[in-house]
């Protein structure tokens, strides 16, 4: 059975986690390590899952859970454990366990793999919005990217948009 289950610095599946973090997402779109691991421990609204089956760990989960709604910002399942199906399951027993809407950043479907994890998080009941938005960097001397932000659950991104994007940078990106 799937299960998702929240870890700090101090957990034995944390350099586990770490790892699979730095080889899933390149540097410029995570924190650096002594910042994530800070966040981990300190941050209020971030939370730092595991995603387990059977007592083995697949992947990992972080997310804000920001009151209003929930912003997902690192999913990724281990490399040798790709296409069996597991994302599928972490992502609705994820969907389940949370009430809120949920929102997720993509890059924009300009090539097959873009457009792959596009249709996947649709299949998984999630929309694409085309909204103009850039994720600001994590480092200083980084640039802007433009992205598309995918919700699931109802939310009225056309009223909410700015709040939404306000919130994600301010909390998560320090801008």
């Amino acid at each position: 059975m799937i299960e998702l289950i929240e870890i700090k610095t101090d957990s034995a599946l944390y350099n586990y986690a770490e790892q699979l973090m730095t080889t899933s997402f390149p540097q410029e779109e995570r924190r650096d390590t002594e910042q994530q691991r800070w966040y981990t421990d300190y941050k209020t609204f971030f939370h730092y899952c595991i995603i387990m089956d059977n007592a083995i760990p697949l992947g990992l989960l972080t997310y804000w859970d920001f009151q209003t709604f929930i912003y997902i910002e690192h999913f990724a399942i281990d490399n040798k454990l790709r296409n069996l199906g597991y994302g599928k399951q972490a992502l609705k027993a994820f969907t389940e366990q949370i009430k809120l809407p949920i929102v997720l950043e993509v890059e924009e479907p300009t090539n097959e793999t873009s457009k792959r994890r596009i249709s996947f998080y649709e299949h998984q009941g999630f929309t694409l919005h085309e909204l103009p938005y850039l994720q600001p960097p994590y480092r200083k001397d980084d640039t802007w990217f433009p992205l598309k932000l995918m919700t699931y659950g109802e939310i009225d991104m056309h009223g909410m948009y700015e709040e939404v994007k306000e919130r994600i940078y301010r909390e998560v990106y320090n801008q």
